[in-house]
């Protein structure tokens, strides 16, 4: 194989052709990773993987976390704890068999609620609706490269808060206390600017919107901060809009992107499994 790399925006994510990830060879691994790496999401059409080497072509990533707590716990498939099911399927008792439903899942980081959030994540599609569902990503780097000068002094050297409360699809994580006092939720604090270990380049780290807080501002001040930050990063230019295909295989960089997903009918069959890579080291701010 001899992969291609084709950008599908200037702000975020690359299509890779020609790569079967059953039988990848060491060169066309490193192309894939130097993707990843420039563009921050990459994406393959057309994979057959099984489980065994959806794991497989994810531990050459790294180590790998296990998935994360959702509002039933964490679901795997039997015998495959490190794979995390997303899906609004029912099994034959009437149990989802996966998190997160039909419903919208609003613009996120992956567990940036941790002190160590993952590096990476993985979602390959099983079955998909006709219509709905899609994932949207937004380049965090391109956005923090454009962001105006004024709001840049407002963040510059500060920490946010990243909340572990709910889930993205707005669900009470399994065991926790629900809240909405940003300073009482479970969480981690991270550089607003952040410096990505491999590339160098400043990315904005947000997280997600809800139970957010700015160090060294008040409430209304830090709502006001992050009211501008969003409508910021959010904008056409910095936006992927991934419509699925059984097959696709897409990996996302938590530390450069963020992604949210579409509603879908309820009705409709949705299953993806998805992986995520631990992460390799805290989140450094970022230094001119």
């Amino acid at each position: 194989m001899s992969v291609t790399v084709r950008p599908v925006t200037s702000a975020v994510g690359a299509e890779i052709l020609g790569a079967d990830l059953r039988k990848l060879g060491d060169a066309d691994f490193r192309a894939i990773q130097e993707a990843w790496y420039g563009h921050s999401m990459i994406l393959l059409r057309g994979q057959q993987l099984s489980d065994d080497d959806l794991l497989a072509f994810s531990r050459r990533f790294g180590e790998l976390d296990p998935p994360p707590n959702q509002e039933r716990g964490r679901i795997s498939p039997p015998g495959y704890p490190d794979i995390y099911v997303v899906s609004n399927v029912l099994d034959k008792k009437g149990e989802p068999i996966g998190a997160l439903g039909a419903g919208e899942a609003v613009w996120h980081t992956d567990m940036s609620y941790l002190d160590m959030p993952p590096d990476a994540s993985m979602l390959y599609s099983l079955e998909i609706p006709a219509n709905g569902g899609n994932t949207w990503f937004c380049g965090m780097q391109a956005a923090c490269d454009a962001l105006p000068a004024d709001l840049a002094r407002k963040i510059e050297g500060r920490r946010i808060k990243h909340d572990g409360t709910y889930n993205s699809g707005g669900y009470l994580r399994k065991g926790v206390t629900p809240t909405d006092d940003p300073m009482a939720a479970p969480g981690a604090w991270h550089p607003a600017i952040l410096r990505h270990p491999a590339n160098g380049r400043a990315t904005l780290y947000l997280g997600r919107r809800r139970n957010s807080y700015v160090e060294g501002y008040d409430r209304a001040e830090s709502d006001a901060v992050l009211e501008a930050l969003w409508a910021h990063v959010t904008q056409p230019q910095f936006v992927y809009e991934h419509v699925w295909k059984l097959g696709d295989l897409v990996m996302w960089d938590n530390r450069s992107t963020m992604h949210r997903r579409d509603p879908f009918d309820g009705e409709a069959r949705r299953i993806m499994h998805r992986t995520q890579i631990k992460g390799s080291a805290r989140p450094v701010a970022f230094a001119a």
